[in-house]
């Protein structure tokens, strides 16, 4: 039945986006780049994220945009191997234009990981969770 799951983002500028992400250190599946829309790939298993010029996006749900500015409509999270690689990708995202809302910090004495926002407002969480520290 399902085979794959993917999310679609919308974005102001596609370049734009792709360039952010890419100085964070995420790869692209080129050949279904368009104008209007690129395929980001995440992780080992190449998770895929389309980012849609926001017109196209819209066209497909046929809804409006959340204002990103004042609201969430989804968190995205990604798995880091390390308290430095929480650290890192942290400094990226700032460096490549994007807003750190919660800085690289413990939780819950398991977890290390930190929040950002990317050139569109959509909000993404890095954790690196050690779980022999999980409490029982």
């Amino acid at each position: 039945m399902t085979k794959q799951i993917w999310l679609n983002l919308p974005v102001k500028d596609v370049a734009k986006a792709k360039d952010f992400f890419w100085k964070i250190g995420f790869s692209f599946n080129e050949q279904h780049d368009t104008p209007s829309s690129t395929c980001m790939v995440v992780g080992e298993n190449h998770f895929v994220v389309m980012l849609f010029e926001e017109m196209l996006f819209s066209s497909f749900s046929q809804n409006g945009l959340t204002d990103t500015k004042s609201s969430s409509e989804i968190l995205i999270s990604i798995d880091a191997e390390s308290k430095e690689e929480v650290d890192e990708l942290a400094q990226k995202a700032a460096e490549a234009g994007g807003t750190v809302f919660s800085p690289p910090a413990e939780s819950q004495g398991w977890m290390y990981g930190c929040g950002f926002a990317d050139l569109d407002g959509h909000r993404w969480n890095v954790l690196y969770m050690d779980f022999s520290k999980l409490p029982h």
